[in-house]
C-alpha cells in the first residue's frame, strides 16, 4: 500500500501543471455544488421555520358566499361561522378534529398608564395563538385556559409598548393598564420582530363586542393525518359537517373559504425536495466537466507509461494491480482537489450565512456534516469512474508490444 501511494505521488509530481489545471475544474465543480446545496438548505430552513409550517396541521375557515342554489336557497347567500360550530365540528369529527378555536378583533381602544398611552386594536384569542404567532414570551406568561374560562380582564403586550407604558418592560407584569373604561392586568410581555398587538382572552373580547353567536373565522387543529389524501379527506369531512349545519351544498367551495395548511405544507415540502434534487443534478453536471478532464489526463498518463506498464507486466504484475494503481491515481486527484472545493464552498456559505443573518428568505445557508459525507462519497465514486476506462485500457496492454513502445 505504501509503494502504491509513493508511485502515485511521484506520478503527480512529474505532471504538476497538467494535474493542477485538471484539478481546478474538479475543485470548481465541487465548489459550485457546495454553494448551491448551502443556498438550497437556507431556503428549506427558512421554509421549515416559518410560522405557518410549525402549525401545518391546521385548517382555517372564513365566512363566504354561496355560488350555487341549494334546497330552495338561492346563490349569493352569505354564510358566517357561528360559535356553536366550534363544538359541533369536534363532536361530529372525532377522528380528524382535535381542537377548534377562533379569535376576535375589537375596535380601536386607547390603553394608558400614568406614564403614557397607546392606541391599538386588541385581539381576543385562545391560548394556542401564542404558538401560532410565534411569540417569544420574555416576562410572565401568555393567555391561559383559566383566563378564558373566567373571562378575566388580562392582557399580554409587546416589549416596546410595555417599556412605553411602564418605563421598563421588566416591570410590566403584575401591573395594570386602563382601557375601554376597565382595568386590565398585564400577565405577560412578548418579543416579536414586527408584531405589536395586545392579546386578551377570547371570551372577554367576545363579551365586550356584544356576545353575539357569530364569528368571522375558525381554526381547526386536525389529527391522524399523514398524507395528502388524509388532509383532503379531513377537509372534506369538515366542509360536509358545516354544509349540513348551514344548509349549503357540500361541494360549494365558496360557501365557506377553507385554507388547508396541511396540504399546502406537503405541496411546498415536495417542491423543496425537487429543488434539492435539482441542485444535486446541476452540481453533478458541473462536476462532470472536471471528471472528464481527469479521465483525459489518465488516458494520457497511460499512453506515456505504456513502456513502464509493459515492463511491469513482463516481470509478473497482475492486471489487477495495474487497474488499482490507475484508479487510485484518479481517486486521489479527484478527492484532493475536490476537498479544496469543499473547503472554499464552506467558507463562502459561512460568509453568505453571516451576510443574510436574520433574513426571512435564507436561514443558515450552510452545509451539514451529512452533506459533506455525501459529497465525499460523490468524489470517490466520480474519481473511480474517471479512472476506470483508462485503467481498463492499461490492463489490455500486451507486454511484448509495450516493450517495443518508444
Amino acid at each position: 500500500m505504501f509503494d502504491l501511494f509513493r508511485e502515485i505521488s511521484q506520478t503527480l509530481r512529474n505532471n504538476r501543471l497538467r494535474t493542477f489545471l485538471t484539478g481546478i475544474a474538479v475543485a470548481w465543480g465541487i465548489f459550485m455544488l457546495i454553494v448551491l446545496l448551502g443556498m438550497a438548505r437556507g431556503v428549506v430552513n427558512s421554509f421549515e421555520n416559518m410560522n405557518w409550517s410549525k402549525t401545518s396541521n391546521r385548517i382555517s375557515i372564513y365566512q363566504g358566499t354561496t355560488s350555487k342554489p341549494y334546497k330552495g336557497y338561492s346563490s349569493g347567500r352569505a354564510i358566517k361561522p357561528e360559535m356553536e360550530d366550534l363544538d359541533i365540528l369536534k363532536e361530529r369529527n372525532p377522528d380528524h378534529v382535535e381542537k377548534v378555536t377562533t379569535y376576535a378583533f375589537l375596535g380601536n381602544i386607547v390603553f394608558s398608564t400614568s406614564k403614557d398611552y397607546m392606541s391599538v386594536n386588541p385581539q381576543g384569542v385562545y391560548p394556542e395563538e401564542g404558538k401560532i404567532d410565534n411569540l417569544n414570551i420574555i416576562y410572565g406568561r401568555f393567555i391561559n385556559e383559566a383566563d378564558l374560562n373566567y373571562k378575566r380582564k388580562t392582557v399580554v403586550i409587546d416589549e416596546k409598548n410595555a417599556a412605553l407604558l411602564f418605563g421598563d418592560a421588566a416591570k410590566a407584569v403584575g401591573q395594570r393598564i386602563d382601557g375601554n373604561g376597565l382595568s386590565w392586568l398585564v400577565v405577560g410581555v412578548y418579543r416579536h420582530d414586527w408584531r405589536s398587538d395586545i392579546y386578551m382572552p377570547f371570551s372577554t373580547a367576545k363579551m365586550l363586542s356584544g356576545n353575539d353567536k357569530y364569528t368571522s373565522n375558525m381554526s381547526v387543529t386536525i389529527q391522524n393525518v399523514e398524507t395528502m389524501e388524509d388532509g383532503e379527506n379531513a377537509e372534506k369531512e369538515i366542509r360536509t359537517t358545516l354544509a349540513r349545519q348551514h344548509e349549503f351544498a357540500p361541494d360549494d367551495e365558496s360557501g365557506l373559504y377553507f385554507s388547508n395548511q396541511f396540504t399546502s405544507y406537503l405541496r411546498n415540502k415536495a417542491a423543496f425536495n425537487i429543488l434539492n434534487l435539482s441542485v444535486w443534478i446541476i452540481g453533478i453536471f458541473t462536476l462532470l466537466s472536471g471528471i472528464v478532464g481527469v479521465s483525459n489526463i489518465m488516458f494520457v498518463s497511460v499512453k506515456e507509461r505504456t513502456h513502464e506498464i509493459g515492463i511491469r507486466r513482463a516481470i509478473g504484475a497482475k492486471p489487477r494491480s495495474i487497474l488499482l494503481q490507475i484508479v487510485a491515481e484518479s481517486v486521489v486527484i479527484t478527492t484532493l482537489f475536490g476537498y479544496i472545493g469543499v473547503v472554499l464552498g464552506m467558507v463562502v456559505t459561512q460568509f453568505i450565512a453571516a451576510v443574510t443573518a436574520g433574513s426571512d428568505f435564507l436561514e443558515n445557508p450552510t452545509v451539514s456534516l451529512q452533506i459533506a459525507l455525501e459529497v465525499t462519497i460523490v468524489l470517490i465514486i466520480a474519481g473511480a469512474l474517471a479512472g476506470l476506462a483508462p485503467a481498463l485500457k492499461a490492463t489490455k496492454v500486451k507486454p511484448v508490444e509495450a516493450l517495443r513502445d518508444e
